[in-house]
């Protein structure tokens, strides 16, 4: 596959007329660079990310500056991926990682960034506060520009799934890029949730990017010890305890559990190497099965097609009911 993520240039089957008027039809980068740092959420490191413009069909590429030597980039794509325990993490065959890239390969993903270089001086992006919006905010804030090469997606052209009865990952054809997902803790606070929203609008920084990650206060010291969660609190991530949310502030959404997992799928399929245009419905899906998910869609030849975005008459996008149809 070339850099970007794509085959060859082989399966490119022609253009495509844009599904809304506000997706580009040429690719984006970032117009500057911008920077922050934060603790990570597993291994408690106080980590720098710098946010950097990339060359056209370059991808989006992380790279460690603490590593000397050329061992230090790592394209973010399914094929990089190593873990995925409540993360997913990237590596490349010098044994380098980066850990819990989801929420800002979302951010890209939302702002429409098809290249951008993501430096970091330690093994794994900032949680911030759990969510997308500060990444958001830096991309906003550094600027996103369009650029000299038409912008290529995957299209999905026939259903892809994976998983059994209890938990399950589908990918089907759509219009746009749209997802649709459910959750399931019975006997807790979160019970039973569900969502669907058409991102090929601009939903994503207004449904989605707020909503922060979350967990057990019972699992606390499981995770620790397991040597996960070691940055987590208060201030990054929503905790549960019994029939009670220990967040001073609350949640910012009524269902922002399962608007996070939302957010964590959308970060999760931008590893396809470009936008989606199709539709995404999880039931109880996390990252190893999102992973398992892109794997068995690009085994699949049939599957899936990459086609170059031009401008034309934008269409409606998928609506809930549809989205229901397309994986009935």
């Amino acid at each position: 596959m070339a850099p970007g993520g794509f085959d060859d240039g082989k399966r490119e089957t022609g253009s495509r007329a844009l599904r809304s008027s506000e997706i580009s039809a040429r690719q984006k980068t970032l117009k500057g660079t911008i920077d922050c740092s934060g603790v990570g959420l597993h291994s408690g490191a106080h980590v720098a990310m710098t946010l950097r413009p990339a060359a056209t069909d370059s991808g989006i590429v992380f790279v460690r500056s603490d590593v000397a030597g050329g061992g230090a980039e790592i394209l973010a794509r399914w094929d990089t991926v190593v873990d995925t325990r409540l993360n997913t993490t990237i590596g490349n065959d010098d044994g380098v990682n980066i850990g819990t890239i989801e929420h800002v390969m979302a951010a890209l993903s939302g702002a429409g960034v098809d290249n951008a270089i993501v430096e970091l001086n330690g093994p794994e992006v900032p949680i911030m506060d759990g969510s997308a919006a500060p990444f958001v905010f830096l991309i906003e804030c550094a600027g996103v520009v369009e650029q000299d090469a038409p912008r290529k997606v995957i299209e999905i052209l026939r259903p892809v799934s994976v998983g059994d009865r209890a938990r399950s990952a589908m990918l089907s054809p759509g219009n746009s890029f749209s997802v649709s997902f459910e959750i399931d803790f019975e006997g807790t606070l979160i019970d039973h949730q569900q969502f669907f929203g058409d991102f090929s609008n601009g939903a994503f920084r207004r449904d989605i990017a707020r909503a922060r990650t979350f967990g057990f206060e019972e699992e606390v010291e499981e995770l620790r010890a397991a040597g996960l969660a070691r940055g987590g609190s208060l201030d990054n991530a929503i905790v549960v305890s019994g029939d009670r949310i220990l967040n001073d502030d609350g949640l910012r959404f009524e269902n922002e559990f399962v608007r996070h997992k939302v957010l964590d799928s959308i970060g999760d399929l931008y590893l396809a190497g470009g936008q989606i245009i199709g539709h995404f419905h999880g039931f109880r899906s996390g990252h190893g099965l999102n992973h398992e998910l892109l794997r068995a869609l690009f085994a699949d030849k049939g599957a899936w097609q990459v086609s170059e975005l031009t401008a034309g008459e934008p269409a409606e996008p998928m609506s809930e009911p549809a989205a229901i149809a397309a994986i009935a």
